[in-house]
């Protein structure tokens, strides 16, 4: 297959190649968590959820994540060892990576972030987010804190280089410019660049010692200020789905989508900050559609298998006789609540959970393992 060039880089030692063959792909599963908000961060909670009643958490290989999945994806890495992964069971899951981040969702941290970066002559915004993110979720937990299996990888976007730049426990970089090796960095700070919003959260400023960025095959910007002095952003602005790094890598590819739908605008305003919104959102749109395009047409082919669910699907597309109750005039409300990083009531919070768990076990049944069982009902009783 053809793919587009976006997806052919990546920080490795080797050069980039294309992904024409399977042969160098890894036989593991892996799983990527779009951004969104707390909207996302809420929405892949039930997808892992039901991820883990039918035994397949566990089996991950790479767990890939930018923006408000990146806040999922580091409760879920720095609580790995303490999960409890036989099939059916779910309680250790809830109380250790679930609650923690409903309670982070029930603070609003993007516009204390804004104003206290904006007062503080000390404090930047990124730095502002980042001491939410430590204070109500992640500690002062590092890098070098998360599993080694699996691998999680946490993604940001080089407003330098224009590159994914990956935080990982083996290295932080993109391809570009290089990679630090065994990154000592908080993991509050790169899950702070991962959802780092244009233009009011971004841009992460991070400051690296020279010679702390080693050279790769490639590398044709390794020399400072991009060794020194990296500038990053969300990491929707260069692929809102997180699929680059597992896409590149693995035979068995699983997309949870919580992406924003772009609506029509009859009349889009004119002044210079709402126009500017409005032009991201289009680009962002833009981008996920075509990785989604990559993806499905790998799946069509057979190029790769796993399946791919969206916050904005209609679950009787599925076709399946027994899916989860889910009307779609209801579901389709649940992908417009806004992008941001503000609190979330709890039913609210609830009926996102169980919305990413009925779609998530519905792209299951259907295209990984439809022998396995049907939920008895959704994790909470109040529906979608």
């Amino acid at each position: 297959m053809s793919t587009s060039p976006a997806l052919n880089q990546d920080p490795t030692p080797a050069p980039p190649t294309g992904l024409s063959s399977t042969t160098s792909l890894e036989p593991g599963m892996a799983l990527a968590l779009s951004g969104g908000g707390y909207r996302a961060m809420l929405f892949h909670l039930g997808s892992l959820w039901r991820l883990n009643e039918a035994g397949l958490l566990k089996d991950l290989a790479c767990v890939s994540s930018v923006s408000g999945g990146s806040i999922t994806a580091a409760a879920l890495a720095t609580r790995w060892g303490e999960l409890d992964f036989k099939a059916g069971a779910s309680a250790q899951l809830v109380s250790a990576v679930i609650e923690p981040v409903r309670k982070l969702a029930r603070h609003t941290i993007d516009i204390g972030s804004i104003a206290s970066g904006l007062l503080n002559p000390f404090s930047s915004i990124a730095d502002s987010l980042a001491a939410a993110y430590r204070k109500h979720l992640l500690g002062e937990r590092t890098l070098q804190d998360l599993p080694d299996h699996p691998r999680f990888v946490i993604n940001a976007s080089n407003v330098q280089t224009g590159a994914l730049w990956r935080f990982s426990k083996a290295y932080m970089g993109d391809y570009r410019v290089g990679r630090v090796e065994l990154p000592n960095l908080e993991l509050a700070v790169a899950v702070g660049a991962s959802s780092a919003f244009p233009p009011f959260l971004s841009p992460v400023h991070l400051r690296l010692p020279e010679g702390a960025v080693r050279s790769d095959l490639g590398a044709d910007l390794h020399r400072p200020p991009f060794t020194t002095n990296v500038f990053l952003s969300d990491g929707g602005v260069y692929d809102n789905l997180g699929l680059e790094p597992v896409f590149k890598h693995y035979q068995t590819v699983l997309v949870s989508d919580a992406g924003a739908q772009l609506s029509p605008e009859q009349k889009p305003a004119r002044d210079w900050m709402r126009h500017s919104r409005r032009v991201i959102d289009l680009v962002d749109h833009q981008v996920r559609s075509m990785r989604k395009r990559v993806l499905v047409e790998a799946y069509r082919n057979g190029s790769r298998q796993g399946a791919y669910w969206d916050i904005r699907t209609n679950i009787n597309d599925y076709q399946l006789s027994d899916a989860l109750e889910c009307p779609w005039e209801v579901t389709k409300r649940l992908a417009e609540v806004p992008t941001r990083l503000a609190a979330v009531a709890d039913d609210l919070q609830e009926r996102l959970i169980n919305w990413g768990y009925a779609v998530c076990d519905a792209a299951l049944r259907k295209h990984v393992c439809p022998g396995i069982p049907r939920p008895a009902g959704l994790p909470y009783p109040r529906g979608v």
